[in-house]
């Protein structure tokens, strides 16, 4: 029996390698991607996964990645979008519409350009997935529930992206219906990402981003998951 073929973009450090060792102890063969080829080698090897050089904000860099898998195995089960960047956390009354693009060039274009490059090889599957890893910060309820850490946010990059991200889910699980397609909110999870702040273990915020990679062919679809179950849009 064929192994399940996984890619996790942004994977040498953080959420993504820690759901690829997930994912391998799963049985998958998982290929690692990063900008950086030393970095995403090095964390390749020690995880015992494979390597691929993916920038999600380079055209031709997403179509090669696409054309490597589609020689080395011809499908792809499961598509992990986990590359993501920060904003620098200027206020909506500071934020400049170059601030905006370098954000959504990465955490939304990126994730455009990945599912357009791999829907071939996802659609050769028997139960393609993909996860899109999102965030609370990018919930409109949470965002405007006084109770919720995520209503005193007020940066304007990040949280619109995920919010963006968001939308794209819905609509890419509309237009691929084979597919299970969601949004995943890993919490506030302590990674480079927010300086190790976060209050989740690597281990506890991958937990939801393994459980909807591992959903069978009557998962749901269109979704906003957390590691509990539905985040409200």
């Amino acid at each position: 029996m064929a192994s399940t073929v996984t890619l996790i973009t942004g994977a040498n450090k953080g959420l993504g390698r820690e759901t690829a060792r997930a994912l391998i102890e799963a049985g998958h063969t998982v290929w690692v991607s990063a900008r950086d080829g030393d970095r995403g080698r090095a964390a390749a090897q020690q995880l015992g996964a494979r390597f691929v050089s993916l920038d999600v904000t380079d055209q031709q860099s997403v179509e090669e990645a696409a054309l490597t898998l589609e020689r080395e195995h011809g499908v792809l089960d499961v598509l992990v979008n986990n590359a993501g960047i920060p904003d620098r956390r200027e206020t909506a009354a500071e934020v400049r519409v170059d601030d905006l693009r370098a954000v959504y060039e990465t955490n939304v274009f990126g994730v455009v350009r990945t599912i357009q490059a791999f829907a071939p090889l996802l659609l050769r599957a028997d139960a393609p997935v993909i996860v899109n890893v999102s965030s609370g910060r990018g919930s409109l309820a949470y965002t405007n529930d006084p109770q919720r850490p995520e209503s005193s946010v007020t940066s304007l990059a990040y949280p619109s992206s995920k919010c963006a991200l968001n939308m794209l889910t819905c609509h890419y699980a509309k237009a691929y219906p084979q597919m299970r397609i969601n949004a995943v909110e890993p919490g506030f999870t302590a990674t480079d990402f927010n300086d190790h702040r976060g209050t989740k273990t690597v281990q506890e915020g991958a937990q939801a981003i393994v459980r909807a990679a591992l959903l069978s062919a009557d998962g749901p679809t269109g979704a906003f998951l957390d590691s509990e179950g539905t985040v409200p849009w």
